[in-house]
Formats: structure tokens, C-alpha cells, sequence
């Protein structure tokens, strides 16, 4: 994009005292019709503006002579206007002349003549020849440093351009020194408040992006757009600007949207400052082009490059180096249409270009040159493309290009994928070793400057990188890669969950920050009752404004708080350190099996590590597919396909040809086979549907499950046994809630039928076609159970709060768990509640607009939760009975906003809690995502619809054993699941439940 650095001054000449009066008066009237034109111009009337600078030029002539300084003025004048309307050939010559005449009249050491200097440099810059701007730029800055001074205001401006000038020439440390320099100047001039302190700003900015520093970047480019918007306006070019340099950044941080929007509205800008026949106004099409292709909208992307590249041409020329742009994304589109040789004649063309007028060191050469070799390897020519990436990746290791940026990632996955094709794998894996570790430093860096839902969309665009490796180990055979692949488990497995809770914890730790953490809690308060209004009712523009200042607020911490994003990375070596003898951790990991292409296959695999391997096992398990069947019946009787899915006798109903195959063979026989002798305990990582099942309580035989033969630890991620939970509990404190009163008039209140009350059942697994109006019923067991708990506690010597009918209200809850302390155990026994998402068409969910957001909504943490006092009003009307109070229904979202920070223990006695969306890496987007935010250590939650009373006894022996037995939290749970299956029998009755760490 252009930067305005014309210096479009006219100065006022006063004739000499023996001049004739008449001199006098002709040169006022010259100088006047000069800032006529200079004002049309910035009223983008061009035509106007050459009609009455020829009518300056006209009256110079005829009056004062074609040597004179006020013709020298037109001159200066004329070229100007050309510039600023994109007709940079056609300036050229009106700007020598203005020279010609000014070294004559004034000298080579006059300001007049260096801003003439610097406005050919700025010229010669935006025609691409570099030298020339160079020498021009050198020149005009040695004239005002010995006249001015280097902090006058035009040393201030030629250092700027010059500093942009290197920064197109890939001189990055030079053109940042210079960039600096005339920011203090324009710091101490004019303020941090104005335009040309704004457009240091953009400067450093556009420099830290194209060096990969998007943190910097970021910062700086908000910065100057505030600044430019409160003094210039919405209607400047430098304004536009900004809109450019923010949407570049955003589109490469896979923020899609938000580039779009800006890029729309620069486009829409300059359309009518500049015109549509502009170069700037080009480049506003070439900049949708690449988003149109980054998102596979082929289609939209052909015509406005056609729009684009008339326009360069015309204006730009067919050797400059903006117009290398249009060219490489043509040849995107040719290879999209199989027009291979053209591509590839485009690309080159473009490098060619750029090795002119940059050299092959440049930034924008080698993306060029690792375009070109991607093109070639999909053309088979792995030759060429080899060459291309190694002088590429020469070029990277002088050190002259940042090698901590895409460009190189990219270089290093294209040159795997050759070695890869080719059955090099020997020369491949060195390049995925490195991928992946540069992944990894990049997404870390961005840690520490994105919101949370930016960082998801920047890990986006790193996923498909991480499933083509672990299809590269399953394709291969080699298990060289398994322990790169164990590494980007560990940092990727709940990246964005470990975070927000890190950085929550670290806020909440840090004084200087706690009026932030504050602010962002209320944000985030009042868009949770937003949330959890109806569509209709919602105000959504204040959604809007609260939303956009939640992620400003969130950023702010990202960047400040002390320490953060400062944390050494896990390796697989640091989870092996912390294996004893007879223990094993596994992290099974999901991914799209690559077979050159993508394909639609997601597989299984699990990363297998114990004390003294050499390495981790790669074990491939099995095609999601597989899981299909069990995980989407359609029997009517829950219990049933409980009972089946996890049973010896009916082998689990998965077919495989004429076969059937249990759960075991499918998932566990193949990690046995690999040898797991000696070992008694074993801590796993689920991933994808595996998190919808239990794994301890798969059967190995008629007798036997996996839990009898192994002490099955879940966790969210075995980075865990690296670094373990930060609860600290100061007191033996407990909160209970039970026997809850669901309606507001509790006159009405009635206990139902001890024969019709048989589970905690979710209205989100009822066979009507729709469950709009229906109530919660009471649960008659829940209130036995937390009597005898809070029995069992107080015995020993808890203090414990039980919250009954009425009393277990949102308030109450609220109240208990988001001041410093939380109780160190939390048990609420009650209805869960979990839909999926609308997007997907569920079968017995009918969606409206008057539907109670927890079914419609597109956040799963909305979509999820707990059902307490009173809640069925809002349920059934989609709204709180007063604004004054709560609703009744604590989703996800709310609890993630809790502090448990202290919390030991959270026991959520109710249906289906453990469930939820599956997202990638992030695993369950749910209620246990939001107390592992919140903070507590260890959760027991329900897979599947549990029975009342069977829930209650479970509860009861839980405590039990825990307080009485004296057992650890995870034996008590392991203790009483068993003492349940021998009363039970039916994995149905007693296997719901499990223990996340």
C-alpha cells in the first residue's frame, strides 16, 4: 500500500527589494492559485486542481519566465497533483523540472531543494526503483540534518520515508532505527496525540508484522487508527491506512472476518477519496483476493483480480514491484483451474521482478520462490522445488530474514512433504522436527497478545499442519516422530483451557491488574444475562459493545500481566521424569489422515510413554467411523445401549465385516499388545469421542473391566503430572445443594410420585418433537443425599452450608464461589442440562426465536449447565421472573467466571455433565471445561442419564469411603464404583460417573 510522503509545500517567495511591484503581485496571485489546486486535491477534484495549477503555471510564465522559483513552484505543484491521483510516470518529469529550476535559484543546500529531493525519492519509491529513492532520500537528509537540524519537523518526515524505503527493501534493522527516531521527533514536536506521531505508529507497525512481531504490531497499528480517526476523521487516506495495516494482520491471524470487514471498508474509502483507478485502490482488491483464497472463494476472487491488475498496469507498469503481488495470486488461481504451466510462468515472472528490484534476500522474494516450489511439487517437478527450498532456507539461516515467521514454517512443511512423497523419509523428518517445534513458538508468542477466541483462530491455522504429521508416522512406519508427536500433544491439548487459566490465575495473583480482572468480570457478567435471553429479546448491539471490550480487556492482560507467557515448554521427557516404575501415561490423539491429500478419514492413535523408553510408541487404534455406531443409537431405552456398549456378551454390536468387536479390541488390545507388563497405573489424555466414554469401564472379558486391572487416571492432558494443580485448600469448608425447589411459587410447589421420579434425566434426550414449555421435576433422592453427606462431613469436622428447596438458589451458589475463598468441596445434586449445537440437525429439538437460548445458542457454554431454584420459570418463558434476579439456570459460561481456586472437590450429581461440544485439541466445551477455568482440581461428573436413587447411593458410599476409608480422592472413586457394580450389575446403574483431574 502507498504511503502518503509527498511534501506537497508551497513556499512563499517575496520578491527583493528592487524587484518591481508587479513581481510582487504576480507571484502572490501564482501562489495563491497554487493552494487552490493543493485544496482541490485534497477534495480529490483532480482535473479541477491541473486546470487551475495550468493557469499558475500560464501566469508564471508569461510574467516571471520558465527560471523562475514561482514557475519552479507549478512544476512542483503539477507533479504533486499527478502522484496523489496515481500517475506516477507523468509526474516524473514535471518533478525534474521543479529540480532543474530550484538548484538554479536557491542552491543544493536549500530546504527547497531537499523537499523536491524528497518528493522524487518518494516517487521513485512507489515506481519500485529503489536505488534511485535511495540516493534521492540520502541526499535529503544530509541537506536538512546541516540546515535544520535533526529534530526539525522535515528531518522528522525524509527519515520516515527513508526508513520505509528500507523497510520495502528488506533492510529491516536500519529502516527500525529510523522509524524510531522520527517517532521521538515527532513525540517531542507534536504529542502522542497527532497525526504525525500516528503515523510513527503505523510505520513500526507495518515494519514488527513483516518481521513476524504481531504483538508489537497490534498494538501500535490500534494505537495510530485511535489517533487518526479523533483528528482526521473516517475520510483520510491515512486513515485507510490503518484499516489496511490491521486487516493484513488480522487475516494472518486467521481472523477472517474481522480482516474482511476492514478491507471492505478501506476499499469503500478509497473508492471515493482516491478514485478506482488508483494503485491504492488496487491493491484494497488485491488484499480481498488473498482472503477470498484463503477461504477457498475462488469464484469472487477471479474478477476482482482482473479489476486489480488493469488497474496496476496502467498505472503501475508491468515491473513494479506491488504488482508481483497480483501476479503470484494469479498464479493461485491458474493451478486452482489446472492451468499448471501458466502458474508456474506467473510465479516466476513475479520473482523475477523482485529479484530486480529487491534481490533474492528479500522478504517478498522468498515467499515468491516457496510459492513457486509448492506449485512444483504438485506438479510432481520435486526436482525444481527442491532447489527453490533449500536456497529459500539458505536464505532464512544467514539470519538476514526472520526465521521465527510463517514463511519459513511454511518452506519447512513444503520440503517435508517433497522428501515425504518421494519415500525420503530420512530427509523429511529433520524438517518435521523443526515445523514443529517453530509451530509451537509461534502460537506461544501469540499467547501473549491474543484474546482467547483470537488464539483459537490462530491455532486454526496450525491444525491441519499437526494432523499431516501424525498421518506421516501412520503412513510411514517411522517411529522416529512419535516423540515430536507426544510434544505437540502436550502443547496443544487444552492449549487454549491451560490459558485462560493460567493467565486468570496470574491476573488474579498480580495487584496491578485487579481492577482489570475487575472490569472484565462485570463485562462478562452482564453478557452472561444477555446470553441467556432469547433471540428476540436480546439488545444486541450492547452485545456487540460488551463483547469487543471483554476481548480489549482480555488482550490488555495478555500483555501485562507479570510473567505470563514466560513458562518453559513440557516435553515428553519431562512426563517420562515423572513416571515411577509401574506407571504408564498414554495421550491418544484424533487427526484427518493425509494420504498426499486430505482425506475423510478422521483416525485414532495413542502416544504410549513409561519410565526408561527410549521414546514414545505410535499405536494406530482405529477410523472414528468405527465408533459411529455405538455412539449414535437410536434405541429408545437409554440403559439399553448403556448396558450394550460397554458389556463382554454383546461384544460392543460394532460390526467390522462379519465380525463383531468390543470396545476393548477396538481400543485397548492393541496399547496391551504393545506390552504393558508390570504396569499397575496409568494416566490417560482422551481426545475426540473418546471423551464421551468411560474408558475404566470397558470390558476386557465376561468378569473383568479395565479399571479391575489398572488404576485409570483421566486428565486433561499428562502435561499434568509436570505441572500439577495450584488448589490450595485452607479450610475443611463445604457447600451443598439438594432437594432443590425448581418452580418460583413455592405454594404450588408439589412433590411428585416417588414411582414416576426414576432418573435425573436431561430434557435434551426426551423422544418429543419439542420441549418448549416443559418443567424440571423435583428429585426426591437428591435431598436423602446431601443430608447424608453433610452427616458424614460434619462428623468430620467440616463446616459445611446445605442449600435445600428455595435456598439453592443462582445468588447463593454465585456468592459462595467467586469471592478469595472457595469452599474446598462443592456438590451439587440436581438436573444437568447439555444440547448440541443448532447448527447440526438434532433430532426431538425444535429451535424458534422465542426458544429458550440454551438450546439455540452458538456458545456451548450456553448450551450447557445446571438447573437450581426457581429455574423453571426461565426455562419455560426465556427470562428471569425480575431483572433484580437471577434465573435459575447456572450455565457454563457463568461457572467459568467462578474463582475455585481453592476448590479440592467438585461433584456434580446430575445427568450427562461430562458431556458437551468436542472441539479439536480443547476437548469438551462444557460444564467441566468451566470448573477446570474456574479452578478445581478434581471433578466427578455423568456421561449418560443417571438414576435417582442409584445416584444417591453412589454419592453416599463416595464420601464415605473417602472421609471414613481415608483414601485418597481418586481411590475412594475407583473403591466406590466397584462396591456399585457388585450391587448393580448393569454398567448403566453404576458407570456414568467418572473422576477428571
Amino acid at each position: 500500500m502507498m504511503k502518503f510522503g509527498i511534501l506537497f509545500i508551497i513556499p512563499f517567495i517575496v520578491a527583493n527589494a528592487s524587484a518591481q511591484t508587479i513581481d510582487s503581485a504576480v507571484i502572490l496571485q501564482v501562489d495563491s492559485l497554487i493552494r487552490v489546486s493543493r485544496d482541490l486535491v485534497g477534495k480529490n477534484d483532480f482535473s479541477k486542481a491541473l486546470e487551475v495549477n495550468a493557469a499558475a503555471e500560464k501566469l508564471a510564465l508569461e510574467k516571471l519566465g520558465g527560471e523562475s522559483t514561482a514557475f519552479g513552484n507549478c512544476c512542483m505543484a503539477h507533479g504533486s497533483i499527478l502522484y496523489y491521483h496515481g500517475e506516477f510516470a507523468a509526474a516524473e518529469p514535471w518533478y525534474l523540472k521543479a529540480k532543474l529550476i530550484r538548484e538554479r535559484t536557491v542552491g543544493k543546500e536549500h530546504p527547497d531543494y531537499a523537499n523536491i529531493l524528497n518528493n522524487l525519492a518518494v516517487l521513485y519509491k512507489n515506481m519500485g526503483h529503489y536505488e534511485k529513492a535511495e540516493m534521492h532520500y540520502l541526499e535529503t537528509i544530509a541537506i536538512n540534518e546541516k540546515k535544520l537540524g535533526k529534530g526539525n519537523p522535515d528531518y522528522c518526515w525524509v527519515a520516515s520515508n527513508l526508513a520505509n524505503l528500507y523497510k520495502r527493501m528488506g533492510r529491516f534493522d536500519i529502516a527500525e532505527l529510523l522509524f524510531l527516531e522520527s517517532m521521538g521527533i515527532a513525540e517531542r514536536t507534536w504529542g502522542k496525540n497527532h497525526p504525525e506521531y500516528a503515523t510513527s505508529l503505523s510505520n513500526l507497525s507495518q515494519l514488527y508484522h513483516d518481521r513476524g512481531q504481531l504483538a508489537k504490531a497490534e498494538v501500535m497499528a490500534l494505537e495510530a487508527k485511535i489517533i487518526r480517526e479523533q483528528t482526521l476523521g473516517k475520510e483520510d487516506p491515512d486513515y485507510a491506512e490503518s484499516l489496511n495495516n490491521l486487516a493484513n494482520l488480522y487475516a494472518d491471524l486467521g481472523q477472517y472476518d474481522k480482516a474482511q470487514s476492514y478491507y471492505l471498508e478501506e476499499q469503500a474509502l478509497y473508492g471515493r477519496i482516491l478514485g478506482k483507478k488508483h494503485p491504492d485502490y488496487a491493491m484494497c482488491l488485491v488484499n480481498l483476493v488473498m482472503l477470498n483464497l484463503e477461504l477457498h472463494q475462488f469464484e469472487k476472487a477471479l474478477p476482482l483480480l482482473e479489476e486489480a491488475i488493469t488497474i496496476q498496469e496502467t498505472t503501475l507498469g508491468k515491473d513494479h514491484p506491488d504488482y508481483t503481488v497480483s501476479l503470484s495470486l494469479r498464479a493461485s488461481l491458474y493451478m486452482e483451474k489446472g492451468l499448471n504451466e501458466k502458474a508456474v510462468l506467473s510465479q516466476q515472472e513475479a520473482m523475477d521482478i523482485l529479484e530486480r528490484h529487491v534481490g533474492k534476500q528479500h522478504p517478498d522474494y522468498l515467499s515468491k520462490q516457496i510459492n513457486l516450489a509448492s506449485l512444483l511439487v504438485k506438479m510432481g517437478q520435486y526436482k525444481k522445488a527442491e532447489l527453490h527450498l533449500l536456497e529459500a532456507k539458505r536464505i532464512f539461516e544467514t539470519g538476514l530474514v526472520n526465521r521465527e515467521h510463517v514463511n519459513y514454517l511454511n518452506c519447512l512443511v513444503i520440503l517435508s512433504n517433497l522428501y515425504a512423497s518421494l519415500g525420503q523419509y530420512e530427509k523429511a523428518e529433520p524438517f518435521i522436527v523443526e515445523q514443529a517445534a517453530l509451530s509451537r513458538k509461534l502460537l506461544e508468542n501469540a499467547k501473549g497478545h491474543l484474546s482467547e477466541r483470537e488464539l483459537n483462530e490462530y491455532i486454526k491455522l496450525f491444525s491441519q499442519r499437526q494432523d499431516y504429521i501424525k498421518s506421516y508416522i501412520q503412513s510411514s512406519g517411522s517411529a522416529r516422530l512419535a516423540g515430536v508427536c507426544f510434544d505437540n500433544s502436550l502443547f496443544y491439548k487444552g492449549i487454549l483451557l491451560m490459558a485462560v487459566s493460567q493467565l486468570r490465575h496470574k491476573a488474579t495473583a498480580d495487584p496491578t491488574t485487579a481492577a482489570k480482572c475487575d472490569l472484565l468480570r462485570a463485562n462478562r457478567q452482564r453478557l452472561s444475562a444477555q446470553y441467556t435471553m432469547t433471540v428476540a429479546d436480546q439488545d444486541k448491539a450492547l452485545v456487540k459493545q460488551l463483547e469487543e471490550k471483554t476481548e480489549e480487556i482480555e488482550k490488555d492482560l495478555a500483555r501485562t500481566v507479570a510473567g505470563w507467557g514466560a513458562g518453559k515448554e513440557v516435553l515428553w521427557q519431562d512426563v517420562q521424569s515423572m513416571l515411577k516404575t509401574g506407571e504408564l501415561a498414554v495421550e491418544f490423539v484424533h487427526y484427518r489422515y493425509f494420504s498426499n491429500l486430505q482425506t475423510d478419514s478422521t483416525m485414532y492413535a495413542a502416544l504410549v510413554l513409561r519410565a526408561g523408553d527410549a521414546q514414545p510408541q505410535f499405536i494406530p487404534l482405529f477410523e472414528e467411523k468405527e465408533l459411529d455406531h455405538l455412539l449414535s443409537t437410536n434405541k429408545e431405552r437409554k440403559a439399553d445401549y448403556v448396558n450394550d456398549l460397554y458389556s463382554w456378551a454383546d461384544r460392543g454390536l460394532v460390526k467390522l465385516g462379519q465380525e463383531k468387536m468390543s470396545l476393548y479390541e477396538l481400543i485397548w488390545a492393541k496399547i496391551e499388545a504393545a506390552g504393558l507388563e508390570g504396569i499397575k497405573t496409568i494416566y490417560f489424555s482422551a481426545s475426540g469421542v473418546l471423551h464421551r466414554l468411560n474408558l475404566g469401564a470397558i470390558a476386557i472379558d465376561d468378569e473383568t473391566i479395565l479399571s479391575d486391572r489398572y488404576n485409570m487416571v483421566s486428565l486433561n492432558s499428562t502435561r499434568q503430572l509436570v505441572i500439577p494443580s495450584t488448589v490450595t485448600t485452607q479450610a475443611n469448608d463445604a457447600v451443598l445443594a439438594g432437594g432443590i425447589n425448581f418452580e418460583v411459587d413455592t405454594l404450588n410447589f408439589i412433590v411428585e410420585d416417588e414411582a414416576l421420579i426414576v432418573s435425573r434425566s436431561s430434557l435434551s434426550s426426551r423422544s418429543e418433537s419439542d420441549t418448549r414449555g416443559e418443567s424440571w421435576p423435583f428429585l426426591m433422592w437428591t435431598e436423602r443425599e446431601v443430608e447424608r453427606i453433610q452427616t458424614s462431613l460434619v462428623s468430620k469436622g467440616y463446616i459445611v452450608d446445605t442449600l435445600i428447596g428455595i435456598n439453592a438458589n443462582e445468588e447463593t451458589i454465585k456468592s459462595k464461589c467467586t469471592g478469595v475463598v472457595s469452599p474446598r468441596i462443592l456438590h451439587i445434586a440436581t438436573h444437568g442440562f447439555f444440547f448440541p449445537d443448532p447448527q447440526i440437525k438434532t433430532q426431538g429439538i425444535g429451535l424458534g426465536e422465542s426458544d429458550p437460548v440454551f438450546k439455540s445458542s452458538d456458545n456451548p457454554m450456553i448450551r450447557s449447565g445446571l438447573i437450581l431454584a426457581g429455574g423453571n420459570y426461565a426455562w419455560k418463558n426465556g427470562k428471569q421472573v425480575s431483572s433484580d434476579e437471577e434465573d435459575g439456570i447456572l450455565t457454563a459460561y457463568e461457572i467459568s467466571q467462578m474463582n475455585l481456586s481453592n476448590t479440592e472437590l467438585v461433584v456434580l450429581s446430575a445427568c450427562e455433565t461430562g458431556l458437551g461440544d468436542i472441539q479439536g485439541n480443547e476437548g469438551v466445551y462444557g460444564l467441566q471445561r468451566a470448573f477446570k477455568i474456574a479452578g478445581a482440581k478434581y471433578l466427578i461428573m455423568s456421561l449418560w442419564q443417571v438414576p435417582d436413587r442409584e445416584t444417591m447411593e453412589f454419592m453416599t458410599a463416595f464420601y464415605k469411603n473417602w472421609l471414613e476409608g481415608k483414601l485418597t480422592i481418586p481411590d475412594a472413586f475407583r473403591k466406590t464404583q466397584r462396591e456399585m457394580r457388585d450391587r448393580f450389575i448393569n454398567p448403566y446403574s453404576w458407570g456414568a460417573f467418572v473422576l477428571l483431574e
